[in-house]
């Protein structure tokens, strides 16, 4: 049956995968951009940047061009970090539209369309879509809120958006990323945000942004992260982000007000969490999650900042036993 959507009035649009030594999700990720329909109207390539330094995924990646419908770019960024590979894809572009995609994402055929289909109708600068998290089967203890944390829930209509998102499933105008300067903040390569900096920049500057309901994707999310260990640190990370900020920037009053609305999260939530967990309640890991964010908006500086890429992925992994 013939495809009968309109072609979306664009000219070109990248789509750009990051990877770090993830095979099995780069492959699902790459197979999703080549399920892609309703592009009739759209030059479409793919820009895979390998962000390891021995630039694993470049047999992968090129095996993978062979049979594609359209182009495919190999970039190896060598020197490790969220900006850096993001920086390296973005400058070998000049699409007029660059679509974010992670290396543990899927997307449906129809979704490049329906997010070329909510810039148009909203005349965005940035569109944001939803993401659904697929976790392991045998993740049993806490599976709702494991689910909730690594999903991306926004509002149940399309819409423009009076705040941002993260760069994962995001579309973006090139013609709006900063030309005298790296569009992604290096100072951010370990421990991210580099995507905040830049949308807050976007806002400050009337940008339009826009959530596309209709447009999700899915996250694959390996058993090493479904675990407590793993999102309440980065809960603390994220906790960090709007202490971080305003600290390194000066704005010390404002750093000092988040760290005492941190240390009062921190306190309330902590105790409500030790009552949740003596009682067995599934509401625990909520709980302990908002007191974690908590504890992030008050320590902030180092040595407690937290890393979570860059040279923080090539540190071997501590053993048991």
């Amino acid at each position: 049956m013939p495809d009968t959507r309109p072609p979306v009035a664009l000219k070109s649009v990248s789509v750009i995968i990051p990877t770090f030594r993830r095979p099995e999700g780069l492959d699902r990720a790459m197979a999703s951009i080549t399920a892609q329909t309703g592009l009739s109207g759209t030059a479409l390539d793919l820009i895979v940047c390998d962000n390891s330094p021995e630039g694993s995924a470049r047999p992968q990646v090129e095996a993978f061009a062979l049979t594609a419908t359209f182009p495919v770019l190999f970039v190896h960024e060598p020197k490790t970090g969220v900006a850096n590979a993001r920086n390296s894809a973005v400058a070998t572009t000049q699409a007029d539209f660059i679509a974010f995609l992670d290396d543990d994402e899927e997307a449906p055929a129809d979704w490049l369309w329906r997010m070329l289909a909510n810039q148009t109708h909203f005349k965005a600068d940035v569109v944001f879509g939803p993401v659904t998290a697929r976790i392991p089967d045998d993740v049993a203890q806490y599976r709702p809120y494991f689910e909730a944390f690594f999903s991306r829930f926004g509002p149940e209509e399309s819409g423009v958006l009076p705040h941002y998102y993260g760069c994962g499933n995001s579309l973006i105008r090139r013609a709006v990323l900063p030309k005298d300067e790296l569009p992604f903040a290096t100072s951010q390569n370990e421990m991210g945000g580099e995507d905040d900096i830049l949308f807050t920049a976007l806002k400050a500057q009337g940008k339009v942004m826009s959530w596309a309901a209709d447009a999700p994707v899915w996250e694959d999310v390996p058993p090493k992260r479904a675990t407590l260990d793993y999102t309440l640190k980065r809960g603390f990370a994220y906790g960090q982000g709007p202490s971080h900020s305003t600290g390194v920037n000066g704005k010390y009053l404002k750093c000092a007000a988040w760290m005492m609305q941190g240390l009062i999260q921190a306190a309330v939530f902590g105790v409500m969490a030790g009552a949740a967990f003596a009682t067995k309640s599934p509401k625990a890991a909520y709980l302990i999650d908002k007191a974690a964010r908590g504890l992030g908006k008050t320590l902030w500086f180092p040595p407690f900042k937290m890393k979570f890429y860059g040279q923080a992925l090539l540190k071997p992994a501590k053993r048991k036993g």
